[in-house]
């Protein structure tokens, strides 16, 4: 059995059938790892490892499709489902018996950096890695998830996917990467018709309107092209920020809730889960915090902003008792945050 201790949010683990599966956030039952499966070997795939082809079991992150996975393994392989006593439903995971290898994303860089690129992609990996720790002052604190991490990328379709580690690290990476947009000739942003594509493709999907989604669209900061590639930056927690172990709190769900509240704090809106501390919220309830499960929302409202919310109501037991709001987690497919009439 493979002993792993914190385990974090964009790890791999390689199961003993060679399923890859990506870990979700921080909470994870002692035997095991919350987590979702990503590639599985198929011999029409895109993505290849020493002879073997892998496909993706769904083509982009979102709550909705991790839920698709479910029934598939409910089928195959029901040991890699769990109902959580902890969040109370339904999850994915990875008992630790069933893992063959654990994927570190700041293991894998530093061995691409010390045993020297393989490929054009592994070259621009390690150039954006080493022009974001430079600029931003955070050597040591960037890894490399996705399908680099795995070595099944393929240097003709992949993109960069780079975890950065801890909140301070993390902002000062953002207002690198803000900079580098603006100055290098290298490093390039999203562009207008870009933006107005993507705001188009998700129309009607999370609630919002184009011109909700391109204000969103006009803050996503994570996102931009290194030499032609593109990359997207995901912030990560440290061992120290992880203050919560598996059964200090448990979660119950109450129903579906809609309300407007004033941002208080925003700082770990940085992570996914993206948490925004609330104030003056409406209706109360007891109401705390909203926490998004959905990337759409990370670091995107600001101190002081002025929110309307749709989402799911639920109590927290505990060390930390208090009630949340939870947009983009299980059995929440219409849940939304947008900016009220002020923001």
């Amino acid at each position: 059995m493979i002993k792993l201790s914190n385990p974090k949010d964009r790890d791999f683990i390689e199961t003993i059938e060679g399923y890859l599966f990506c870990v979700v956030g921080y909470l994870h039952p002692p035997d095991g790892y919350t987590a979702y499966l990503k590639y599985v070997p198929s011999k029409d795939g895109k993505w290849e490892r020493d002879g073997v082809r892998y496909s993706r079991s769904i083509p982009y992150y979102q709550v909705s499709q991790v839920e698709n996975t479910y029934n598939w393994l409910k089928k195959t392989h029901p040991e890699y489902i769990l109902q959580c006593p902890v969040r109370g439903i339904e999850v994915s995971w990875v008992p630790k018996d069933r893992v063959k290898k654990y994927y570190n994303p700041r293991d894998r860089l530093e061995e691409i950096k010390k045993n020297g690129t393989k490929d054009p992609l592994e070259e621009r990996l390690v150039k954006l890695a080493s022009l974001l720790e430079e600029r931003a002052g955070v050597e040591g604190s960037v890894g490399v998830t996705g399908s680099i991490l795995t070595r099944t990328h393929n240097p003709e379709f992949s993109d960069l996917d780079i975890t950065v580690y801890g909140a301070n690290e993390s902002y000062k990476v953002k207002k690198a990467v803000t900079e580098l947009k603006e100055e290098s000739i290298e490093i390039k942003g999203i562009s207008t018709q870009e933006k107005k594509k993507w705001a188009l493709n998700r129309r009607s999907k999370h609630g919002l309107d184009e011109k909700e989604l391109m204000k969103i669209a006009e803050k996503r900061w994570n996102y931009g092209y290194i030499d032609g590639v593109y990359f997207s930056l995901h912030p990560t927690r440290t061992d120290n920020e992880i203050t919560e172990n598996y059964g200090d709190n448990t979660y119950h769900r109450i129903g579906e809730i809609t309300g407007t509240a004033t941002v208080s704090d925003n700082r770990e809106s940085i992570y996914l889960p993206a948490v925004y501390k609330l104030s003056e919220c409406k209706p109360n309830r007891g109401i705390t915090e909203i926490v998004s499960f959905e990337g759409l929302y990370g670091n995107l409202f600001e101190k002081g902003d002025e929110i309307e919310f749709n989402g799911v109501l639920e109590e927290i037991k505990g060390d930390n008792p208090r009630h949340r709001v939870i947009v983009g987690g299980a059995g929440s497919p219409d849940s939304y945050i947008k900016w009220g009439h002020s923001g």
